[in-house]
């Protein structure tokens, strides 16, 4: 099992590890109760630095990147950043991910750079997957071994950046980034994104600083009861927005119009992914099924491979995603169903053990920040 280069200061306050796509992660420090509340009310920090990082660079870079990326990527320039997916041959999804387009002062003058950000537990597959699609004069660099990766999320995040550096951050937008000095760390990537959906700054940085610039976080972050969060925390408040967990509510089988993102799905011209016809069928045609939203005001909690069924007990679909909302307090869960099943104000039904508990589908977000 690989550790980040802070495990120890993990085991230090308290945390309850875990394995998670091969690496020694904090499930939770204090509870997953107090720590999700810490993030919507006030500051979180978690160590991420199991993601993967990829930089591609190179005269056709954004050929290369443009061609696995189901966005736009041309629409970047440097300092901006885009969710996207990767698409598969056969109309699912090989993995989701950031990507940033860099600054290319370390390029020739006809060079591009980009940073594609990818979950640990897909690290080799996407690394394969992409290296199998560059025909193009660009190269690539698998960096995810060096860097770490803290986030630093809620209302209180840019109070408590905002101690430690000169840069400006109120001029860092949503989902564009910085590069600049933290704590006398410099060259950190500072970008304005999250998987929490209460703002905040995700911090890349050599692995030798992680430990440095994690204790000054938590220091500059003491007056507004900055939390040390873990991995449970992190999924209750990613659920809470509807965001999707790969693995669970996306996978090789989904495509990104059933999973309800073709929002990131562009079909501009020159923008040849893999599967674009098959995604701009199912989007002029509409889909077999759609991952919906539900919440219940039983107090089971719907769990992923739970089975979902309508009225009449015929078997519509499963669950993907559930849990106890820490902050509506009640269970919330996605699931894929029969698109005649998938109207606003639904009931359906999820099957816990003999039981069939009633749900009712609902708009996203489920928690309205």
């Amino acid at each position: 099992m690989k550790k980040t280069p802070i495990s120890d200061i993990h085991e230090a306050l308290g945390a309850k590890m875990v394995d998670f796509a091969g690496y020694y992660m904090p499930l939770q420090y204090e509870g997953i109760q107090e720590e999700h509340d810490s993030v919507r009310k006030n500051v979180g920090l978690f160590d991420v630095s199991h993601m993967g990082e990829f930089v591609v660079k190179g005269r056709e870079a954004e050929k290369l990147v443009q061609s696995i990326s189901s966005n736009d990527v041309k629409a970047l320039v440097p300092g901006e950043a885009q969710y996207s997916c990767m698409p598969n041959d056969e109309g699912g999804i090989v993995d989701d991910m950031l990507v940033y387009r860099l600054f290319e002062d370390q390029c020739s003058e006809d060079e591009k750079a980009f940073l594609l950000v990818v979950n640990a537990s897909n690290m080799q597959k996407d690394w394969d997957w992409i290296t199998s699609k560059n025909v193009f004069d660009t190269r690539m660099i698998n960096i995810s071994e060096e860097t770490g990766l803290l986030a630093l999320q809620g209302p209180k995040a840019i109070q408590t950046l905002q101690k430690l550096t000169d840069i400006d951050l109120s001029e860092i937008k949503y989902y564009t980034f910085r590069k600049g000095t933290v704590s006398g760390i410099e060259n950190l990537l500072i970008s304005a994104t999250g998987y929490t959906g209460s703002g905040g700054f995700e911090l890349y940085v050599r692995n030798e600083d992680l430990a440095a610039l994690w204790n000054a976080l938590m220091h500059a972050g003491q007056e507004f009861d900055i939390q040390p969060c873990g991995l449970g925390a992190r999924d209750t408040l990613r659920l809470e927005m509807g965001f999707c967990l790969y693995g669970n509510d996306i996978d090789d089988t989904t495509s990104p119009i059933e999973a309800g993102l073709g929002w990131i799905t562009k079909f501009t011209e020159g923008n040849d992914f893999p599967s674009r016809d098959m995604f701009e069928q199912q989007k002029l045609e509409g889909v077999k099924k759609k991952l919906v939203a539900f919440e219940t005001e039983e107090r089971r909690v719907p769990r992923h491979g739970y089975l979902v069924f309508d009225q009449d007990e015929n078997e519509i679909g499963v669950v993907t995603s559930g849990t106890q909302s820490p902050s509506l307090d009640k269970p919330i869960g996605l699931a894929y169903v029969r698109k005649e099943n998938s109207k606003m104000g639904n009931t359906i039904y999820f099957q816990a053990g003999k039981k069939l508990i009633p749900a009712t589908i609902v708009r996203l977000p489920f928690y309205k920040v």
